[in-house]
């Protein structure tokens, strides 16, 4: 179960919390702003999005977050519960989507949001906490890095039409 968290933000409350299909045309607006995100999304047609959401929302090793300040989204993120065999049987916790709305960048907030998947996955029993950011978003590269995260994989896609 997912708890709410506030953390103070510049004399408002920012609270992090399970998103809900409410929340999906305020989501994709974050995703599709940004120079990748503008290529591939669109909030024309919310259809896929939603019926994505539904998926994310029944499977218990997914968790759709986002940021709220002043009844404003202003981020998210997916955090996804990868249970395996590898390192004597452990979890690990995949972050995927982080957003953070044009209006709270370098606000901390993309800390607040890390920080937040962090512990949510050594909650869930992780032992591991790995993401993927394209090899274009150098500012994301050193943002991780100074988190702490290593670039210690080289990852690999094949994309399915």
């Amino acid at each position: 179960m997912i708890e709410e968290t506030a953390s103070q933000s510049s004399a408002a409350e920012t609270v992090i919390r399970r998103a809900t299909a409410g929340d999906v045309a305020g989501i994709v607006s974050m995703i599709a702003d940004d120079q990748l995100g503008a290529t591939r999304e669109s909030v024309d047609d919310l259809t896929p999005y939603l019926k994505a959401f539904e998926a994310i929302d029944s499977d218990p090793n997914q968790v759709l977050v986002v940021a709220e300040r002043n009844d404003e989204l202003i981020g998210t993120l997916q955090l996804t519960i990868i249970p395996g065999l590898s390192r004597r049987g452990s979890s690990r916790g995949l972050v995927e989507a982080v957003r953070v709305a044009a209006s709270a960048r370098g606000s901390g907030l993309g800390t607040t949001l890390m920080e937040w998947a962090v512990q949510e996955s050594r909650n869930r029993g992780c032992t591991l906490v790995q993401l993927t950011s394209d090899k274009t978003r150098t500012d994301a590269h050193r943002f991780y890095e100074r988190l702490g995260f290593t670039n210690s994989h080289e990852g690999f896609k094949l994309k399915l039409s």
